[in-house]
């Protein structure tokens, strides 16, 4: 286990945070962390995937609005709940939904992060945003590991969203002053993520330990990091970050192919399955994702938990989940 540029606590302490999406999966981790470091949370979340009981460790501690960001008055909301920072977490987070409905993905992901945006300039805001983005805006990159420098050519409606998302995170920086960045999470993965490969596989795992069937051949490569560090990197940028509309990649810094992630699972789950591939990825999914976070290390960032360490942590918290 590495060591990590800790949120100071002095720095949070009493600050008013506002984490749209904060019952979702990496939202309700930086909502814990931010709690324990003593910043006083507001949680924005309609629960369509988030669930309230990703909340329940911190439950008594937080403000929380059932609220759906596509409608939020967010004017009217500014004036009454003033606020510091805000991690915007929001979203439809997965690419097979942006495929079957783009105009839902393009509302949630693109159209309500630009009404945000829009508010926070006619306000003349002085706080700090950070905006979760994705590393689907690389689409099929040409060399890896990628940095932020490489193109950015997406390859699926949600990947197209962030990206446009980004951009105006970027132009509303520079051109009105919001302090912002954006953070691109590459494979997160740990408890509470109830969909997405390291969970589906679990699944699979338990419900058939003689054969399990996985979408691809085994060698695309993800960079999975445990969703601790992803949020723990979310409020390093936001304590540490130039704010000036630059892009984060956030992820281990370690690639790893699906069938070598299988592998550890099935080891971690005491089981000896036969691993039977598709050949062939889903529409969207790009085949290789390795990242470079040396612009996140820059902060002081580093992570704290190996890809085998947080997969143990997973399956416990997986073996007490149903």
């Amino acid at each position: 286990m590495g060591g990590c540029v800790l949120n100071t606590e002095h720095f949070w302490r009493g600050k008013n945070v506002l984490v749209t999406g904060g019952a979702g999966f990496i939202g309700s981790h930086v909502v814990e962390q931010l709690v324990d470091v003593g910043a006083i949370v507001t949680v924005i979340d309609i629960l369509t995937s988030g669930r309230a009981d990703n909340l329940a460790r911190v439950a008594d501690r937080v403000r929380i609005q059932y609220e759906d960001i596509r409608t939020c008055a967010w004017e009217h909301w500014l004036d009454d709940h003033p606020t510091d920072a805000i991690f915007h977490l929001a979203a439809n987070a997965y690419v097979p939904p942006s495929v079957d409905d783009p105009t839902f993905d393009y509302e949630i992901n693109f159209a309500a992060t630009f009404r945000l945006l829009e508010a926070l300039r006619k306000a003349q805001w002085p706080g700090t945003l950070v905006y979760a983005s994705s590393a689907a805006v690389y689409g099929n990159a040409p060399t890896m590991p990628i940095s932020e420098k490489d193109l950015t050519v997406p390859v699926s409606p949600y990947g197209v969203g962030k990206l446009a998302a980004e951009r105006y995170v970027d132009v509303f920086s520079k051109l009105y002053h919001l302090k912002a960045a954006s953070v691109r999470f590459f494979s997160a993965f740990g408890p509470r993520q109830r969909k997405q490969v390291v969970y589906d596989l679990m699944e699979k795992i338990r419900h058939n330990p003689e054969e399990i069937f996985i979408h691809g051949d085994g060698t695309q490569v993800r960079d999975f990091g445990y969703v601790e560090d992803m949020a723990q990197a979310a409020m390093v940028v936001a304590e540490h970050g130039a704010l000036q509309g630059e892009v984060y990649n956030v992820g281990s810094g370690q690639g790893c192919t699906i069938r070598e992630l299988a592998e550890h699972l099935c080891r971690l789950m005491d089981a000896q399955p036969k691993l039977v591939f598709s050949g062939s990825v889903r529409p969207g999914d790009p085949e290789k994702l390795a990242v470079s976070i040396e612009r996140l290390q820059g902060l002081g960032y580093a992570t704290r938990f190996s890809l085998v360490e947080g997969l143990e942590r997973t399956v416990d918290w997986y073996k007490t989940s149903y």
